[in-house]
């Protein structure tokens, strides 16, 4: 059987999205662009608003919007940028981060039971070459990645 890698694509970028959704729905604690938002700043550290905007490729209102309830809820603070004294940086708390890794948990565990009762030793086996595959094409889409001009600096979205 021959490899089509359109018919390949659009089946990974279907079950992807499905799966996705699958778990957004069954596992996540923290709303999805809450979750999303606190991920960053616990990977990269504190960011600006903008800088939040571009890598998320929301407007900057939505942005501050997931700030402001993040921010009401103590998972993030605000403090002056020293380098641009007209922004904030936006970090995560410890609060934060609490909330961030009971959403990573109760995801995992989630995923960890269902992959136990609906795939069978062998299944499990060959899925556990699909992360390096998947980390592999992600870098590759990261690498290619053109931002549209002027969305970077502006926060718009992409």
């Amino acid at each position: 059987m021959a490899l089509d890698d359109d018919d390949i694509a659009e089946k990974l970028r279907r079950s992807v999205g499905r799966f996705v959704r699958a778990v957004r729905a069954r596992a996540d604690t923290v709303p999805p662009a809450q979750a999303t938002a606190l991920g960053t700043l616990d990977r990269e550290g504190p960011r600006t608003i903008a800088e939040l905007a571009a890598a998320h490729r929301v407007k900057h209102q939505s942005m501050s919007r997931t700030v402001g309830d993040l921010e009401g809820l103590g998972l993030v603070s605000r403090s002056r940028n020293e380098r641009d004294g007209r922004s904030f940086l936006i970090a995560i708390t410890p609060a934060g981060t609490e909330a961030l890794e009971g959403d990573r948990r109760t995801r995992r565990r989630w995923l960890a039971d269902t992959l136990a009762r609906q795939l069978t030793p062998d299944e499990r086996r060959v899925l556990l070459a699909v992360p390096d595959l998947l980390d592999r094409l992600s870098e590759a889409a990261e690498r290619s990645a053109r931002p549209r001009p002027g969305a970077a600096e502006s926060g718009t979205e992409r």
